[in-house]
């Protein structure tokens, strides 16, 4: 392990921590990358799409391609006055490093980029190539991120085989546990049409709030199925309600639900949405759902990626890891359709999206370690 005040995780760390970019900001972060990976034999291909930067970066161009994959954008700070240190000023304090983005991700940023330049300093003529998908909207919309990436990727034939996600992973220590899937997600914004009037006046009016509690019962009571070995079962969970005028006396004429499928294997979001669709005609509404689906399910239940990853983890912590599903979306939902290994690594999720969000030095030098060790498995 390197000293920590001679790191050069710890001073990349800090040099992408500075940078205040808010999604979709990316306030040069990718440009201090693409400098460091160009001194590396990268070529650097910028991809703007709208308000989003994103970065493809290549190194050879033989397959099999392994490519590091992450973002340079952070979600806001939130109020201030609840930092004990400045949020895009990094701080360490006994041995961790504090700011926004300090573990979601710009962490493992620097370790993957630490990683790289050991790996071709010491294998110029490793086999394969390496590279590095970037985007500044992954904390936003994801509209004009990695998926757009991916597309202009697809389109030129150019598939990547197995693919690291920086995002942060670990749970009590670093790389105890690893993502080898994530859920699908479906969010449905569902209007019901009713007659407003006033309260004292029932029979005049026709009250959507009413009408639509029972079918919201049965939805919520749906087993939608038993999960599998490597997911737990579908859920769905209702997420805003919204009705009425804010006066007391006033039936509304509308309501506004807005629920959340988080999704497994065993389910298709078409089937999802038909059942929700049969389970509201059933109750007679008039009503409409706009449907916007997030990302579908992925696993990467086997192959080099995955006994790669573990045997490097385990060389490196002198620990076995274990693979999970759980937790939210992340950008590997993008890559995994394209055939794609997808796995992800990165420091403790402890802190994520909190006030006062922190990484531990040490954790990110052995994170480099892993890295380093992946693209020997891999690579050599």
């Amino acid at each position: 392990m390197a000293d920590n005040q001679q790191s050069e995780v710890l001073q990349l760390a800090i040099d992408l921590l500075s940078r205040e970019s808010v999604t979709p900001e990316d306030a040069g972060c990718q440009p201090m990358m693409a400098e460091y990976l160009a001194k590396l034999g990268f070529d650097i291909e910028p991809m703007i799409f709208e308000d989003t930067t994103n970065m493809w970066a290549r190194r050879n161009s033989e397959g099999p391609l392994f490519c590091f994959a992450g973002h340079t954008d952070v979600v806001p700070a939130g109020k201030l006055d609840d930092w004990h240190t400045p949020p895009f000023t990094p701080t360490i304090i006994d041995g961790i490093l504090h700011a926004r983005g300090a573990a979601d991700m710009k962490g493992s940023l620097a370790a993957m980029l630490v990683a790289t330049k050991r790996f071709v300093t010491k294998h110029p003529e490793h086999k394969g190539s390496i590279a590095y998908l970037i985007t500044s909207d992954e904390e936003g919309p994801f509209i004009n991120g990695t998926t757009r990436v991916i597309d202009t990727l697809e389109a030129r034939n150019e598939k990547i085989k197995w693919c690291i996600v920086g995002e942060p992973s670990s749970s009590a220590k670093l790389g105890d546990v690893i993502k080898n899937g994530r859920r699908g997600s479906l969010t449905g914004d569902l209007y019901v049409k009713g007659i407003q009037g006033h309260v004292a006046y029932p029979q005049l009016a026709d009250n959507p709030v009413h009408k639509t509690a029972p079918a919201l019962a049965e939805l919520a009571s749906v087993k939608w199925d038993d999960g599998n070995e490597f997911f737990p079962p579908t859920s769905f969970q209702i997420a805003n309600i919204d009705a009425g005028t804010g006066a007391p006396n006033v039936i509304p004429g509308e309501l506004h639900v807005q629920f959340n499928f988080r999704y497994c294997t065993e389910t298709h979001a078409a089937d999802l949405k038909n059942r929700v669709h049969n389970l509201f005609d059933k109750y007679g509404l008039d009503y409409r759902i706009d449907w916007v689906h997030n990302g579908s399910p992925f696993l990467t239940d086997h192959g080099k990626l995955l006994e790669a990853t573990c045997e490097a983890i385990r060389e490196v912590t002198g620990y076995d890891t274990d693979p999970q599903t759980s937790g939210g979306t992340s950008d590997g939902r993008f890559i995994a359709p394209t055939g794609a290994e997808v796995l992800e690594l990165g420091p403790i999720n402890a802190t994520i999206h909190k006030v006062n969000e922190c990484v531990s030095i040490r954790d990110l030098e052995i994170l480099a370690d892993c890295y380093e060790a992946i693209m020997e498995k891999l690579l050599c």
